[in-house]
């Protein structure tokens, strides 16, 4: 078996959860593939074993991964969709991060994460991805995201105009700092900051949240994920922010926008005793009211 093994960097508490997880895998011989740069960063700190593979771009994970092991937060996780695509690698997120909704295995389940993809005893979550259609070519051969689709204003300009479309029937006009399309998996990241609704991962929707919209009567709003949600932008700067996940583009006013559902999911991992209710109370701290025995 081979596994990949995902990571931004490190922080020195991290070294001993990172060799623990490489000692696991050993005994159950479970081949390791590292991200080059993670690899290069660690390797005097690590005991590898004596030959290595690592990956730098997609097309290094080739059939022979079974699985994709994240070692970081959520913005971690996020990074891999850019490396396991549409190729049915499952990912799991260990979390060496603060919140971690998607990341939400704990670095203190390192021994069960091994013994669970030997076993093949965990559960898999397929997420919705939205992808991005636009007149010019935008975030090269990965126009799509887990988390969100969002439009800003650059710097510190003026609020902008978004004109949104549903499948082509205008929808509102936005004036705010910015809009955010979320799919249910991302309904816990910035569009919940921004005040939209959480959503559970198996629902067929997106949300439409404002940033900071000019008029208090704006809300957000959920829409069935079979819809297009198309946009026209205006503003004092010819120039605005366009990003999905945590990749950015700078874009002018030019530029035709366009969001759906992709073609393709993602297969995230989990622990059979945790889910998306247990998630939420952990990281939101919901329930733990002393007035609420079931919190006890």
């Amino acid at each position: 078996m081979h596994v990949a093994l995902y990571s931004r960097g490190f922080v020195q508490e991290d070294l001993e959860d990172i060799q623990l997880l490489l000692d696991e895998l050993g005994r159950q011989e479970i081949t390791p593939v590292v991200y080059e740069p993670f690899f290069k960063e660690i390797r005097l700190h690590i005991r590898f074993p004596a030959e290595t593979d690592t990956f730098s771009k997609a097309e290094d994970l080739d059939g022979r991964i079974e699985f994709l092991v994240s070692l970081g937060g959520d913005g971690t996780l996020l990074d891999t969709v850019a490396y396991v695509r549409d190729k049915n690698i499952p990912v799991m997120g260990v979390n060496f991060g603060r919140l971690g909704f998607l990341a939400s295995i704990g670095r203190d389940e390192i021994h069960e994460v091994v013994n669970s993809l030997v076993s093949r005893n965990y559960v898999v979550d397929k997420r919705t991805l939205l992808h991005l259609d636009a007149s010019s070519p935008l975030f090269g051969d990965v126009p799509y995201a887990l988390n969100e689709f969002t439009i800003h204003k650059k710097d510190t300009s003026a609020m902008v105009k978004i004109h949104t479309y549903l499948n082509g029937e205008f929808l509102n006009t936005y004036w705010a700092d910015g809009l955010i399309v979320a799919t249910p998996t991302g309904s816990t990241g910035y569009s919940l900051s921004c005040g939209g609704p959480i959503v559970f991962p198996e629902a067929a929707n997106f949300v439409i949240t404002p940033v900071a919209p000019h008029n208090l009567n704006v809300r957000p709003i959920v829409v069935p994920d079979d819809n297009v949600i198309s946009f026209e932008v205006e503003g004092r700067s010819d120039q605005f922010i366009c990003t999905l996940d945590s990749r950015m583009e700078v874009i002018d006013n030019r530029v035709q926008l366009a969001v759906k559902k992709e073609d393709f999911t993602i297969h995230l991992l989990r622990l059979n005793e945790s889910n998306f209710l247990h998630t939420l109370r952990n990281k939101l701290l919901w329930g733990i009211d002393t007035r609420n025995n079931r919190g006890k």
